[in-house]
């Protein structure tokens, strides 16, 4: 049964973590004190619950909590080297631990368990955030909360920082929390409603001083031709911008993108102070981990043409990594971590937006957010003050510190697709979603083009949540729909990287019994669209200079002469040809481009449950019901095709393993000897 204090905790954790104004994802942590049974010894012992290491307060449950004895916790001040080795003490908190399981301490275990409170709450709100970062933030602070809210000068989270807020609380008995310099707030109480309560006073405290006291512009005029754009108009430059800026986000390793026209973003970049508030950078750790130091900011204004921003934006990447690596030469020591890489994570576009960058979809919308809430710590702190972030050095502290690279290195190794973007044509049922769904499997962002949109939705919402899969509508007959896709895709997860044509129909009758309008409609959507898909989805991949990788679904039947179904054969041959000539064409650009030869999947095919299985059934003189095991008898291996064997091979051909090959077709038919290649 979980502990009454733990359970007050977790509730009151989600409560906070659920509004924004309280806290950014995964950032702050809370505690309680309380008392259990040592199973040992049968008698009371003291207990800590605190929010592990890398866990969100608004999703916390029990597995979340690291539990620690407040006895052998609190010892460890008589061993506490100095601040020099603090660092030291974050692997003592293990020999605290209580039990088995549980998350593991983290950094700010310390400033939980040393002050003398039952339950503490550290948080970063963006008003309380606004007051650490102001120039005059301590005079402020006793502006606005008298003695009841202490002024903590910064420094880096750790046992030191823990100590020294023990000693506040210890020689202020009247007050309920600190503002932390340059980070955010610690609150505490002695229930949990308490602490809660008192960590909202200050945070709406905070909120309503800078409302009532703040100046109505504190990021100055409207600078003319930076006003946003009509919303479609923004939207459509952000698509077309969308290509150049991930492949220079990409440059040191491979990223996935998140876009936002919010309009605290827009706001800020219409107004005269953006650039110097930018280059100023962020200040909460917990913003500038997932943001890095600061912005790239692209210097036109919304008016300025696509060739024209594109060749700045450029320029822009260039003087930005020479920036970061002096930087980081600046501040590095022989003890640093090599350098992770020296592309923005924020690019801004006055008019336009934000895009913000990750290794996969979350982290790339989690650091937008968190900009996002750095411009409403600019904003507060302007209105009342002057924003002054920590300096880059003791960002440089806190980016290589080697307590963040440790946690690093103990992420799990990425999956073969992560950080790659598919978009599949045809995908909302059949070969098409088993292709999709293995390759969200692998780590991909997947995007399912369908002529169905409510289909396609719901064939996402299967695989996951925006994060990982999202529904689009696609006519791949007509040019402009297939670009709105793809301008979807790029939107949605920052560009592309392998698509798969596999968007397709079959008629099956015999010559004399096929129309031109049944030749059209399969050469329109099979041959055509995968011409215009192809073309569409190359343009993007040549501008962001990432290689990539293009799969046709093809058929047994483009190379295998079989009876009544003149059309359809036909328009795969074509398709087969249009692998090996862009496998050609395109090679220069590292984009791989190959095709599958499928055959006899029945089971789960869209193609065959809208009549062409029972035209096939008939022409071959057995009960459509038998068709699937009818294939697979005419095989050599004796096997039924399922549409995951085709999903294995699209895998298996944009992955590391086939790196180097392009212009293959694969044939996925269980062995039909007629339709071998040569």
């Amino acid at each position: 049964m979980t502990n009454q204090a733990a359970a007050d905790l977790i509730a009151r954790s989600n409560r906070l973590g659920a509004d924004p104004k309280n806290t950014n994802y995964a950032g702050g942590n809370t505690s309680a004190k309380g008392t259990e049974t040592d199973p040992v010894t049968g008698e009371p012992v003291e207990l800590m619950w605190v929010k592990g290491s890398g866990g969100d307060l608004g999703t916390l449950t029990e597995q979340g909590l690291a539990v620690l004895r407040l006895d052998r916790l609190r010892a460890l001040v008589d061993v506490y080297p100095g601040v020099d080795r603090e660092d030291e003490m974050v692997a003592a908190f293990d020999y605290t631990l209580h039990g088995k399981g549980g998350a593991a301490p983290s950094i700010d275990t310390a400033m939980h368990g040393l002050v003398d409170a039952a339950h503490v709450d550290h948080l970063h709100p963006d008003s309380g955030i606004a007051i650490a970062t102001a120039v005059d933030g301590e005079a402020l602070t006793a502006t606005i909360f008298g003695d009841k809210v202490v002024w903590v000068p910064w420094r880096r989270p750790g046992f030191q920082l823990g100590l020294d807020i023990a000693d506040i609380k210890a020689k202020n008995p009247q007050a309920i929390g600190c503002i932390l310099g340059g980070h955010g707030i610690t609150a505490w109480g002695d229930t949990s409603e308490e602490s809660e309560r008192n960590s909202l006073w200050i945070i709406d405290t905070a909120a309503a001083y800078i409302a009532e006291h703040g100046k109505a512009d504190p990021f100055g005029a409207v600078l003319e031709g930076y006003e946003p754009l009509e919303a479609s108009e923004r939207r459509a430059k952000a698509a077309a911008l969308a290509a150049t800026i991930r492949g220079l986000a990409s440059h040191d390793r491979p990223m996935v993108g998140h876009f936002t026209d919010a309009p605290e973003v827009l706001d800020f970049l219409a107004r005269a102070e953006h650039p110097r508030l930018a280059a100023l950078g962020t200040s909460c750790p917990d913003h500038f981990l997932r943001t890095k130091v600061k912005p790239m900011v692209l210097d036109l204004p919304a008016s300025a043409g696509i060739d024209e921003s594109v060749a700045r934006l450029k320029e822009l990447h260039e003087a930005y990594r020479s920036d970061y690596q002096a930087y980081y030469d600046a501040h590095a020591t022989p003890e640093s971590p090599a350098i992770r890489g020296a592309d923005p994570l924020i690019v801004l576009v006055p008019g336009v937006g934000m895009f913000s960058y990750g290794a996969n979809k979350q982290t790339a919308r989690v650091a937008g957010e968190f900009y996002v809430n750095a411009i409403n710590v600019m904003r507060g702190a302007e209105a009342i003050s002057s924003y002054s972030p920590i300096s880059d050095a003791e960002k440089f502290r806190i980016e290589y510190w080697a307590l963040e690279e440790a946690k690093l290195q103990r992420m799990p190794k990425p999956k073969p697709h992560a950080s790659r973007v598919a978009l599949v044509t045809g995908a909302a049922s059949g070969i098409g979603k088993a292709i999709a769904t293995r390759l969200a499997a692998e780590g991909a962002c997947v995007v399912i083009a369908d002529l169905d949109l409510e289909k396609a939705r719901a064939a996402a919402a299967e695989i996951g949540n925006s994060d990982v899969a999202i529904g689009v509508q696609a006519n791949v007959t007509d040019a402009a729909a297939v670009q709105q896709a793809i301008d979807d895709a790029v939107l949605a997860f920052g560009g592309l990287d392998l698509v798969v044509n596999n968007a397709g129909l079959s008629l099956s009758k015999p010559l004399l019994e096929t129309t031109e309008a049944d030749w059209d409609l399969q050469h329109d959507v099979m041959a055509k669209g995968s011409f215009l898909v192809s073309k569409a989805a190359a343009k993007v991949l040549i501008e962001q200079d990432l290689g990539g990788d293009i799969i046709y679904i093809s058929s047994k039947n483009s190379v295998f002469a079989g009876p009544n179904n003149i059309a359809y054969s036909a328009t795969k041959a074509d398709q087969a040809h249009q692998v090996r000539l862009l496998a050609v064409e395109l090679g220069e650009y590292g984009i791989k481009v190959n095709g599958i030869n499928p055959d006899g999947v029945v089971r789960g095919s869209g193609i065959f449950a809208s009549g062409w299985g029972a035209n096939r059934a008939k022409t071959y003189g057995i009960p459509e019901e038998d068709l699937g095991k009818f294939y697979a008898q005419r095989t050599i291996l004796k096997r039924e095709v399922l549409p995951e064997h085709v999903a294995n091979a699209v895998v298996v051909l944009t992955g590391p393993e086939l790196s180097h090959t392009t212009g293959l077709h694969i044939p996925v038919d269980a062995g039909v000897a007629a339709a071998f290649l040569r």
